[in-house]
């Protein structure tokens, strides 16, 4: 089931904080922090993406998943380890860099299969395919951001999968638009890490 909430300020500044503790607890010690969010949206299952970028604007990492099968805020803690340490484009990060690095999330929402350029929305809509065994998916941020259009976004996506520019026009191919809350601590500062490492003690301690 897509993920359904609205999240507003305060959620998207927990899950960033989430994010970017559980970043700092892994590079230091190799564990992962304990406890769970008071918020219920943040318990409901969800896809999600964990984009680092220095702060100078250059891309650090980005790993996410469709999957829908574990709560917000465990995705993000599993994204979050995975884009600062399993990227295959860039070495793992350090942990004197995070005070260097932005964390953005997106949450995804509903997929919708589309055939058509016109389907797609540049701004609102990311895209998926999976055409012979090969996987493809662009956040909609990387299109916006590219400045590109409907057509130029199928091709990417393609790319992105390593198939041929027209793969999206083929009857095999499961071409999905979805859409995505998609936030970062540019509007959301963090807070120290030992503060949040404490809500979260405090909130696994009253569930």
């Amino acid at each position: 089931m897509p993920y359904d909430f609205r999240l507003g300020p305060d959620e998207k500044r927990e899950i960033l904080r989430i994010a970017r503790a559980t970043a700092v607890e892994f590079l230091r010690s190799g564990r992962v922090p304990p406890g769970k969010p008071h918020r219920r949206s943040l318990l409901a299952e969800a896809g999600a993406f964990v984009t680092l970028r220095m702060k100078s604007g250059e891309l650090r990492g980005c790993i996410g998943t469709q999957t829908e099968d574990s709560p917000l805020y465990r995705t993000v803690q599993d994204m979050a380890i995975a884009a600062a340490t399993r990227d295959p484009r860039f070495p793992p990060v350090k942990l004197d860099e995070l005070d260097s690095i932005v964390m953005e999330v997106s949450v995804l929402g509903e997929r919708v299969r589309i055939r058509e350029a016109r389907e797609v929305e540049i701004g609102l809509h990311g895209l998926a395919i999976a055409c012979r065994g090969q996987r493809g998916l662009l956040l909609p941020q990387v299109a916006s951001e590219s400045s590109w259009t409907g057509e130029e976004f199928l091709r990417r996506v393609c790319n992105k999968a390593q198939l041929a520019d027209d793969a999206w026009k083929q009857a095999e191919a499961m071409v999905e638009r979805f859409t995505a809350q998609v936030f970062d601590e540019s509007d959301y500062p963090p807070l120290d890490p030992q503060e949040i490492f404490d809500q979260l003690q405090r909130a696994n301690a009253d569930k």
